[in-house]
C-alpha cells in the first residue's frame, strides 16, 4: 500500500519481498472492526482505526476500478454476542466504553440476536449490533495491491532483503540475499513481524516488534445451508475471543488464537479444537460444514499494540510496521500517512501519535 501511494506521488519506488502480498495477509480474517475491536487503554488507536475505516469505501472503489479485482468488501455489519453471565457483563462494559467514546452500537436481547442470526445458539444472552464494522477479503486485497503496484510502475524484487545499507549516517538502500545492491533516497521498513530482524539496522532504531501467533480455520458453507450467517459474528467464550466471518463466496473464516510462541507457525490439534469448540457453542450448526483449510500466521505486535509509522532516528529510514491485529483495517490510512511523510518529512495529524520515536522517548524517561 505504501509503495502504491508513493509511486502515485511521483517517487521511483521498489519493493523487496520474496512473496509480495504474502505473510499475515494470507491468514487474516479481514474484519474492519474499529468499534468492536475497541479495548481499554487504546482510545488513541481508536482514532486512527476510525480514520482508516472511513476511507475504506473510496479506497476499495479506487482499487477495484483500477485493477478489476473484486476485494470481497462487504458493508455487512458485526454482531458481538455473549453466551453466559460473565460474557454478558464484559459485553455491557464494552458497550459503555463504546458509548463513552462516541461510537454507535446497539444493545440487543438474546432473542433479538437470534432474530438477526437464526443459526446462533439458543443460550445467547445478549449482544451488540454494530452496523459500521464491515469486512474485506485480505487475500483479494493483497493481490489487488500487487496488481496496482505493477500497473503503476513499482519495481518488485521477489527476493529477501539481507541487510540495510547505511552510508554517512543515513539509510541508503539495501543488499539482497544474492548480493545485489539497491540504492534509495528513503527506505521504508514494512516487514511485518520480521521488521526487527533486518541486519544493518542500528540497535537504537530497531523496531520493537514481536510475532504473535494466530491459528485460523476456513470452512465452506454448502448452498443448501445458505444463508448461514449474514454478518460477522464474534463472542468471548470462557474468556477466549472467537469470530466467524462469512464471505459471499461461501467461505466461512473462524479465528483466531493468540499465542506468544515466537516464530512457531505450526497448526496444532489443540488450536483447531479450541476454535471449533468455541465456534460450536456460538453456532452449533458449524460442525456440519466441511473444514477446508487450517493455517497459522504471525501478527506484528508492538509494546502498546499500536503501529509504528514514520521516520526513525536514522535519517532516511522510516517504519510502517507493528499493526498487530489491525493491519488490514489500517491499510488505507497507513499508505496515505507514509506517502505524506515521504513527501513532506512530517506525519499527518492522525498518525503523529504513532511515531516510532515514542519508544525511544519512553526509554530515555526511565530511571537509571
Amino acid at each position: 500500500m505504501t509503495a502504491w501511494r508513493a509511486v502515485q506521488r511521483g517517487f521511483a519506488t521498489a519493493v523487496v519481498d520474496p512473496d509480495p502480498g504474502g505473510g499475515a495477509a494470507q491468514v487474516a480474517a479481514g474484519m474492519l472492526a474499529a468499534v468492536t475491536e475497541l479495548h481499554y487503554g487504546e482510545q488513541t488507536l481508536l482514532g486512527l482505526n476510525l480514520a482508516s475505516a472511513r476511507r475504506y469505501p473510496d479506497f476499495a472503489a479506487e482499487l477495484t476500478e483500477l485493477t478489476g479485482h473484486d476485494l470481497g468488501y462487504r458493508r455487512c455489519g458485526t454482531l458481538a454476542v455473549a453466551l453466559d453471565a460473565d460474557d454478558r457483563a464484559h459485553l455491557r462494559e464494552l458497550h459503555d466504553l463504546q458509548r463513552a467514546s462516541g461510537l454507535e452500537s446497539e444493545w440487543l436481547s438474546g432473542r433479538e440476536c437470534r432474530r438477526l442470526e437464526p443459526m446462533l445458539a439458543p443460550g445467547v444472552r445478549g449482544g451488540l449490533r454494530v452496523d459500521g464494522d464491515h469486512q474485506i477479503d485480505p487475500r483479494r486485497l493483497a493481490a489487488a495491491l500487487v496488481a496496482a503496484c505493477e500497473r503503476a510502475g513499482v519495481v518488485l524484487h521477489r527476493a529477501w532483503a539481507e541487510r540495510l545499507t547505511v552510508r554517512g549516517g543515513r539509510a541508503a538502500g539495501c543488499v539482497l540475499r544474492d548480493g545485489t545492491e539497491l540504492g534509495a533516497g528513503q527506505v521504508v521498513l514494512a516487514a511485518g513481524s520480521r521488521s526487527g530482524q533486518l541486519a544493518g539496522v542500528p540497535d537504537e532504531v530497531l523496531p520493537p516488534v514481536r510475532p504473535v501467533k494466530g491459528q485460523v480455520l476456513r470452512l465452506t458453507v454448502p448452498k443448501r445451508y445458505a444463508p448461514f450467517l449474514s454478518r460477522t459474528v464474534r463472542a468471548m467464550v470462557r474468556g477466549s475471543h472467537v469470530y466467524l466471518v462469512p464471505r459471499v463466496s461461501g467461505e466461512l473464516v473462524v479465528g483466531a488464537t493468540s499465542e506468544e510462541l515466537g516464530w512457531d507457525t505450526t497448526v496444532t490439534a489443540g488450536g483447531v479444537y479450541e476454535l471449533l469448540r468455541d465456534a460450536h457453542e456460538l453456532v452449533p450448526g458449524i460442525t456440519e460444514l466441511p473444514l477446508t483449510e487450517t493455517r497459522a500466521g504471525l501478527r506484528p505486535g508492538s509494546p502498546d499494540n499500536a503501529p509504528l509509522l514514520g521516520p526513525t532516528e536514522l535519517d532516511g529510514l522510516l517504519l510502517a510496521t507493528g499493526h498487530y491485529r489491525n493491519g488490514v483495517l489500517l491499510t488505507p490510512v497507513t499508505g496515505d500517512a507514509m506517502a505524506h511523510v515521504l513527501t513532506t518529512g512530517e506525519l499527518p495529524d492522525e498518525a503523529r501519535p504513532f511515531t516510532p520515536r515514542r519508544f525511544a522517548a519512553a526509554l530515555m524517561e526511565q530511571p537509571a
